[in-house]
């Protein structure tokens, strides 16, 4: 028989606090990577509408577009794959050995260059959307 180990309340909810910015860093990549990896399979099953021929994709393309909530989530899908791109960079420069030391720096800079897209966007986004 197995000793047994007392390892306390397993979920902590209040360690989040204690986070730090490479530890958000590391959340949100993986987060935002499960995210695009969702997609790419909504993207597979609207183009396979185009092997009905031409005009169902045409008509679903169109029929999706004039949703709100379609744009709407092109916007988060813009913000995901943009802080995704960005902290990817930051990563990569981070292994190459470039600004280990302001790591924090370049994360929340890459938070808020991706807030600058994402809002700088949004009238691009939302036009010609019937509500």
């Amino acid at each position: 028989m197995s000793q047994s180990y007392n390892r306390g309340l397993i979920e902590d909810f209040s360690r989040w606090r204690e986070f730090s910015a490479g530890m958000w860093a590391w959340i949100f990549h993986k987060f935002t990577g499960w995210v695009l990896v969702g997609y790419l399979f909504t993207h597979i099953a609207v183009l396979s509408t185009a092997l009905s021929g031409a005009a169902a994709y045409t008509n679903t393309i169109q029929a999706l577009e004039s949703l709100l909530v379609v744009r709407i989530l092109e916007v988060g899908l813009l913000a995901v794959a943009v802080f995704h791109i960005l902290n990817g960079v930051r990563l990569l420069f981070v292994d190459l050995g470039v600004g280990l030391e302001a790591q924090d720096k370049s994360f929340y800079a890459s938070l808020i260059l991706t807030g600058v897209i994402v809002v700088a966007s949004i009238p691009t986004f939302l036009s010609g959307v019937s509500i």
